[in-house]
């Protein structure tokens, strides 16, 4: 810490107190202490004090030098500052004057000395006041200058704080030790100036002015290295921030899809929890729980159950026969607003049991359509001595099917297995087996909507064309030869048995539900076969809404080549679409 000797002021550094004593002291105006003259410059001050006042400027040195003697260390620090006060006006005054070459060129006032401007007011004044309460203590003026030169404490730089033995010495230690500080650029002088091009700050060395652009330069790149270091770390925070975004993000996308794939696999039957006979089991258990049925017809069951499974042929639980003949003498005697209708063959209804309900409407269509083909003559050559199959053993034909290449793909997708499972089945598993039996059918893809508000029109007048072309003569009820046909949309499956052509010319399908109850069946039984009872079978074009339709439909019967040559063609499944 400096302090400055002139007014007391503590600064911190060198160019603070370079900076203090040039605004503070050396570039206010100039005013005499003793006699309040003004409007000079620095050097004709001097030159006016020592003629004008001579004496009183001695007085004041000899004042200052008694008050020290006279009150010893108690009030040492205080007189010590004023003396250097004194003191150091004039050591800085000259010094300022032998850095300049104008105040060596020039001299005294009358050579034109170099203009400095004074002492800060207020430390004049202070001077003054200090001159008045001297003289009031007179007495103290007769101690002899041989008592101040033995009490005399010497004085010391105001920068550095070295002692030296007089104020001369002290003058010449500032002025060859301290000289840079005492610079004070004037607009007159012929020493170049140089600015600081960052805070524009006058300088009047280069090397100085380098020095402190360095600065600037240390304090910029100390700052930029910080701005990068937290730039780095902000980059590293949002990095890190995103790959945990993206790790939680691919963690709930893998979690959505495992769900979706499960949700898939219970809805097609492939989550290896069990098949027909596991399921069978479980929901006549559910039953007896329940009380709706007694433990001695669970056990019947069961047992009816393993003997269907162990040859492989369907139990009839679940089979209605008749029906197709109730609808011909339903249409002989009355539905009045039907001009036309042709029906199938004869077919067998078989619905859903507690073994395949929700998931087995594949092989009951499948059933349904093999009772049909079963009873025309025309295929006894393919399914010699066959009989309705069990659910179980449908999947091991298919699955036999596929072990002889047909339909590689979509033996894939079903992982080669559907024994055990509660896997569904569609068009291409029903064209595959039949294929598969050498008998010739055609699957039709309605893969689009060909009508207004999403409906299939030409579905209906494809069924139609495949029906009446053995239309003979025109009567009212025409009963063909050809099998019913296998329906497939998304999620479900029927067999469609007829078409009806009414009045308003509309077309109207006839088909057999596997989820609609033998009890529901068993009503078009009745010897007048009432409306209420057929509406369940009819289903017109704004009933079928669904985007896809595809349909299964029995042509006839392959031969050896045939059947090789469409197992080929299997490889890669194609289907004939409409339109």
């Amino acid at each position: 810490m400096l302090s400055c000797n002139i007014c007391g002021v503590t600064v911190t550094s060198e160019p603070d107190m370079k900076t203090h004593l040039l605004i503070v002291h050396m570039e206010n105006e100039v005013t005499c202490p003793f006699c309040k003259l003004s409007g000079v410059n620095y050097d004709e001050m001097c030159f006016h004090i020592e003629t004008a006042h001579f004496e009183q400027n001695e007085l004041e040195k000899n004042f200052e030098r008694i008050n020290t003697i006279q009150y010893g260390t108690s009030n040492s620090r205080k007189d010590s500052t004023l003396q250097c006060r004194m003191e150091v006006n004039s050591s800085i005054h000259s010094a300022c004057a032998s850095n300049h070459p104008k105040i060596s060129a020039q001299g005294p006032p009358n050579n034109g000395i170099l203009k400095h401007k004074g002492f800060y007011s207020e430390n004049l004044t202070e001077s003054r006041k200090f001159l008045k309460s001297k003289e009031k203590q007179s007495d103290r003026t007769k101690i002899k200058g041989s008592i101040y030169e033995a009490m005399y404490s010497p004085p010391e730089c105001p920068f550095c704080g070295k002692i030296e033995g007089c104020s001369q010495d002290v003058e010449t230690h500032v002025k060859t030790e301290h000289a840079d500080l005492l610079d004070t650029p004037l607009e007159d002088c012929n020493q170049p100036l140089y600015d600081c091009p960052i805070c524009g700050l006058i300088c009047t060395n280069y090397h100085i002015l380098q020095e402190h652009v360095d600065l600037h330069l240390e304090e910029g790149s100390f700052g930029q290295g910080m701005d990068r270091v937290q730039c780095s770390r902000d980059l590293e925070l949002a990095q890190q921030l995103q790959q945990e975004e993206d790790r939680k993000r691919r963690s709930e996308e893998s979690r959505q899809e495992m769900e979706e794939f499960q949700k898939l696999q219970r809805q097609y039957g492939l989550n290896n929890s069990g098949g027909y006979k596991q399921q069978q089991l479980r929901n006549m258990e559910i039953e007896v729980n329940r009380g709706r049925m007694h433990p001695s017809e669970f056990h019947r069951r069961k047992a009816d159950m393993m003997e269907s499974l162990a040859v492989g042929i369907d139990d009839e639980k679940t089979k209605t026969s008749g029906i197709m003949e109730a609808l011909y003498r339903y249409y002989q005697n009355a539905a009045t607003d039907v001009r036309r209708v042709w029906l199938s063959t004869v077919v067998d209804h078989f619905h859903s049991s507690f073994g395949d309900k929700g998931w087995g409407c594949g092989y009951r269509n499948f059933q349904m359509l093999l009772s049909s083909l079963l009873q025309n003559d025309a295929y006894d050559d393919c399914l010699k001595g066959m009989s309705v199959p069990c659910i179980p053993k449908i999947q091991s034909m298919i699955e036999d099917a596929w072990k002889e290449g047909f339909d590689p793909q979509g033996a894939s997708q079903l992982n080669n297995r559907l024994q055990g499972t509660k896997a569904w089945i569609g068009a291409c598993e029903v064209y595959t087996l039949l294929t598969s039996l050498r008998i010739k059918c055609r699957i039709i893809d309605f893969h689009k909507s060909t009508g207004p508000l999403g409906t299939h029109p030409r579905l209906f007048e494809w069924i139609l064309s495949y029906y009446s072309s053995e239309r003979e003569g025109s009567p009212k009820v025409v009963c063909i030869s050809k099998p019913p046909i296998y329906l497939q949309y998304q999620g479900h499956s029927q067999t469609v048995v007829g078409i009806e052509e009414r009045k308003n010319r509309t077309l109207c399908l006839l088909v057999f539900d596997p989820g609609c109850p033998s009890r529901e069946m068993q009503k078009l039984l009745k010897q007048d076969t009432e409306a209420s009872s057929v509406k369940q079978l009819r289903k017109f074009v704004g009933n079928l809404k669904h985007k896809q339709y595809q349909i299964v439909a029995v042509e006839g019967v392959l031969s050896s080549e045939e059947k090789i040559a469409r197992r080929q063609a299997s490889q890669v499944f194609t289907a004939e679409k409409i339109p």
